[in-house]
C-alpha cells in the first residue's frame, strides 16, 4: 500500500459526507486508537477501495486504450494467421 500524504495543500477540497451515528462512532474510535485523524482514515479507506475496484476491471476494459494503437500496415492479419504460421514453421525447418 502506498503512503498517505497527510499534509494538506491549499488546493485540497473539503468534502462532507453524512455518516450514520454508529459509523461515526467507529471512525472516532479508529482515529483515537490509531493516532490518526478521521480524514487520514477516510483517505486510506478510499485508496484501498480504488485499488480494489481497479483490480476488478476486466482485461478487455483495461486493454481498450491500447487496441489498434500500433498497426503493422497489413489489414489481413487476423484472417491469414494460420498461413503465416505455416510459412514460419517451413522456413524454420529448412534452416537446419
Amino acid at each position: 500500500m502506498t503512503a498517505i500524504n497527510t499534509s494538506y495543500a491549499r488546493n485540497d477540497i473539503i468534502t462532507t459526507a453524512r455518516l450514520p451515528i454508529k459509523t461515526r462512532e467507529k471512525l472516532n474510535l479508529l482515529s483515537k486508537a490509531g493516532n490518526k485523524t478521521m480524514s487520514e482514515i477516510i483517505i486510506e479507506a478510499l485508496e484501498m477501495y480504488y485499488e480494489k475496484e481497479i483490480r476488478e476491471i476486466d482485461s478487455y476494459t483495461l486493454g481498450l486504450p491500447y487496441f489498434g494503437k500500433y498497426s503493422s500496415g497489413e489489414g489481413d492479419l487476423s484472417t491469414t494467421y494460420k498461413e503465416r504460421i505455416k510459412e514460419k514453421l517451413r522456413a524454420r525447418q529448412n534452416s537446419y
